[in-house]
């Protein structure tokens, strides 16, 4: 079975403050229902990152589920978003499924930001963590 909703907001931003870059989907403006962010280090993974097995993207849900390096695939096309998750990280992520697809109901502006939000945070880290882009 697949996981899907149509998104309302989507987009990717930079948190200088936090040291991190986002990219997202969520359900709703107000950022409730299904919420898909993949984050990521403006800099490089120290070796605590490296211990702690830290050292690549990750992915958080809207309950706060948080899995890293867990995107098996992804693909962009046009304005529908699908992703496919290790079986292992669903637990973490607090989902019954491994694929999800969204629908983004959003401007041309906000899905490219996206897609290009996702380049960057998916290329970070490990090169064994990184998905399978079927497109992007």
């Amino acid at each position: 079975m697949t996981i899907r909703f149509t998104a309302q907001i989507a987009g990717a931003w930079e948190h200088p403050e936090d040291e991190c870059i986002s990219a997202g989907v969520s359900e709703t403006e107000k950022g409730d229902g299904m919420v898909l962010t993949f984050q990521c280090c403006t800099y490089e993974p120290d070796d605590q990152d490296i211990a702690l097995s830290m050292d690549t993207y990750c992915v958080v849900t809207a309950d706060q589920g948080t899995a890293y390096g867990a995107v098996q695939e992804l693909t962009l096309q046009a304005n529908v978003l699908r992703v496919v998750f290790d079986l292992d990280a669903l637990e973490a992520l607090g989902l019954d499924e491994p694929e999800i697809e969204a629908i983004l109901d959003t401007d041309e502006q906000s899905v490219e930001q996206l897609r290009r939000g996702l380049r960057r945070i998916l290329s970070y880290g490990r090169p064994d963590a990184r998905p399978q882009l079927l497109e992007l």
